[in-house]
């Protein structure tokens, strides 16, 4: 895992071609909620980190954060970054840049950032599909293809978490 500053974030997707996937025209969009249950996030963050990624690299680009200072738990965001050998504040370094076999750690900070009523982006590798995240607590999903966001609709859309976190039927 490496952090990255905003430029480096941008380099990473013009290295790539790309854009941040709400600039993109044309591009198909599926908002989901977030879970109604806080403990019911970690399997949401865990389906996106482990299912969009297909254990390629993804940048995890927070934008947004301080819109809700009571409910952010800077201490635990510190701690763990401090887990992985950087010091850097948030806004010195947004960028979480996870290589093919950390799909946990994404998770890990993927479900503190909506915690923390924090929004950015899950920018993939492989950029079948991207996500926005808001801290109006809902996820923007872009794809190119109707059908790579069938899957996110079946697994993450309404009526499809059960009170445990696991999916419904």
């Amino acid at each position: 895992m490496h952090f990255y500053t905003k430029e480096e974030c941008e380099k990473w997707l013009s290295d790539r071609q790309r854009q941040k996937p709400d600039v993109i025209p044309d591009v198909r969009v599926e908002r989901i909620a977030y879970p109604p249950a806080p403990y019911q996030v970690f399997f949401f963050a865990h389906w996106v980190a482990s299912e969009l990624t297909y254990r390629r690299p993804a940048l995890l680009f927070v934008t947004e954060w301080g819109l809700w200072p009571s409910s952010e738990n800077w201490h635990l965001y510190c701690k763990l970054r401090q887990t992985y050998g950087d010091n850097r504040q948030l806004h010195e370094a947004p960028g979480h840049l996870f290589l093919g076999h950390e799909a946990e750690d994404l998770a890990s900070f993927l479900q503190l950032s909506m915690l923390n009523g924090w929004g950015g982006y899950v920018l993939t590798e492989a950029n079948y599909v991207n996500a926005f995240f808001s801290h109006d607590e809902y996820v923007d999903f872009y794809g190119y293809k109707d059908a790579n966001l069938a899957d996110i609709r079946k697994a993450l859309g309404p009526g499809q978490l059960t009170v445990d976190g696991s999916k419904g039927n």
